[in-house]
């Protein structure tokens, strides 16, 4: 340049000749477009050259996603007689997430339809870097959207990771049945090319008693002595456990850092890692103390399942069937239809119910991110898992486990209140028995413990207990503390010893 200052369109020109050389075709024409977008009086020129260096740039947009954008300015016939189309920046691996506005709510239908052709688009797009992406389901909160990437060997695609850390310390929190088997690849995927960033980890025990005041404090020490500061990143690397503590510890630590998700079960997978909701237990309920705080990313490597107990497996499925019941229906009847293939570990079915799993859930989280309504259909046999978790003793039982035996009995109780009819109850009855998973409590539960945690269940208003009931047809469910009370009395005791 020997010195000289170039002006704004000479400058766009170098930057874009400069783009189109390094990166590949598709990113060029988004880079292109947001040139045009950015300057402030493009020139024809500048215009004629990005459009023909992006040849198909109005073609790499979902049919069902066709958002014209008018430029800026119309300084010029030939760029205001064209449709352009804003992309969605933030799923390209050179641009932060979070960075722009997000759209408005739409429906599931047309979110997974978009879903699945931004996939396709991003996949050409950022080859190199997200080439093992399979499907990419956005939650949309506004500024605080973020992208839940599926696929298999993202452990292996550093970028991925990368892209989401903002400052130079990273604490990855796991446990010890996870650490052996993924710790080391997470820290090189961390720290491939990036050698300015420094990964510490604490390594928790394993299992549902541990998700505690007293466990969470080993990751606030490890984070101290380390000297991680308010741009560090914390990456929770396990199942819903290390999940819902390493969240509540980033909501926590200096009033909030940088989250990453990277759940490792099935359970996990399908519904804790997303939505924000984060926390532990209390001996007298569970996850009584928590925040909601939503994470950059969720990162799902689905060969992480292949390293799954059987037992944990059904345990997931168990949230799984939950989304076909409450809101739909066509998914729970591919459930019965492909059950045996979901527990032979079938990558295609395992992909997608994860898939869709997300996308329900992202729908009702972007609607009701802080549980006021809606969401709160997503607890769906929970309030009565909860109390079997809680009484029975945390870790005796799965969550998935308690929560089929709690969700057989909200059916049950829809049921005796005439909101369902017979058939619902028996198909439910029979998915969860070919998932391998409970239909009754416990034997030790009574109707006087039951009870007793019920009472201080989070859904608890003025006193009033709220339940999720199903109501109607398949895929319909209610959140209502207006209930005939002798319908609850009657199911506790048709699930319970006296």
């Amino acid at each position: 340049m020997n010195g000289r200052i170039l002006r704004p369109h000479r400058k766009a020109r170098t930057i874009l000749k400069y783009f189109a050389r390094a990166t590949s075709h598709s990113r060029a024409a988004v880079l292109s477009e947001a040139l045009l977008f950015c300057l402030p009086t493009p020139s024809p020129d500048l215009y004629s050259m990005a459009t023909s260096s992006a040849p198909s740039i109005n073609s790499a947009v979902c049919p069902s996603a066709n958002i014209s954008v008018a430029p800026r300015r119309s300084l010029f016939p030939a760029a205001a007689s064209l449709p352009l189309r804003r992309l969605d920046l933030r799923s390209m691996s050179s641009v932060p997430s979070g960075r722009f506005k997000a759209p408005a709510p739409i429906s599931a239908r047309s979110r997974s339809r978009i879903s699945a052709c931004a996939s396709a688009v991003m996949e050409e797009a950022t080859k190199r870097a997200d080439s093992r992406v399979s499907t990419v389901v956005d939650v949309d909160l506004g500024s605080r959207s973020y992208p839940i990437y599926i696929g298999s060997g993202l452990l292996d695609e550093p970028d991925l990771l990368q892209r989401h850390v903002h400052g130079k310390s990273v604490l990855v929190v796991t446990n010890t049945t996870i650490a052996p088997l993924y710790l080391d690849k997470v820290v090189k995927a961390l720290t491939h090319g990036n050698p300015k960033v420094t990964v510490e980890s604490v390594i928790l025990p394993d299992g549902e008693k541990y998700k505690n005041m007293e466990t969470l404090m080993k990751v606030f020490d490890k984070a101290i002595e380390s000297r991680m500061d308010r741009r560090c990143t914390f990456v929770a690397l396990g199942g819903g456990v290390i999940g819902d503590m390493c969240g509540f510890a980033a909501a926590s630590f200096l009033r909030g850092v940088n989250l990453i998700q990277i759940p490792t079960t099935l359970m996990a997978q399908v519904d804790s890692s997303v939505g924000g909701k984060t926390g532990v237990n209390h001996p007298l309920g569970k996850n009584l103390i928590g925040a909601f705080y939503q994470p950059q990313c969720v990162l799902i490597d689905t060969d992480t399942l292949n390293t799954l107990p059987d037992r944990e497996l059904a345990s997931g499925i168990a949230e799984v069937v939950k989304y076909g019941l409450i809101r739909d229906a066509e998914f729970f009847e591919w459930q019965e239809k492909n059950m045996q293939s979901l527990l032979a570990r079938d990558p295609s079915a395992l992909a997608y119910a994860i898939k869709r799993s997300c996308e329900n859930k992202a729908e009702v989280v972007s609607l009701d991110e802080k549980e006021s309504g809606m969401r709160a259909t997503l607890n769906l046999g929970h309030t009565f898992g909860h109390a079997i978790e809680t009484a029975f003793g945390y870790g005796q039982w799965l969550h998935g486990e308690a929560v089929a035996a709690g969700t057989v009995m909200a059916v049950d109780m829809s049921h005796r209140l005439g909101w369902i009819d017979d058939t619902i109850v028996k198909r439910v009855f029979s998915i969860l028995q070919k998932a391998k998973l409970p239909t009754q409590p416990p034997e030790m539960m009574t109707v006087e413990k039951f009870k007793s945690v019920m009472a201080v269940d989070k859904k608890v208003a003025d006193g009033l207990l709220r339940l999720i009931l199903l109501k109607g047809p398949l895929g319909s469910c209610v959140f209502t503390g207006d209930y005939d009370q002798r319908a609850l009395d009657e199911t506790l005791r048709a699930f319970s010893k006296n």
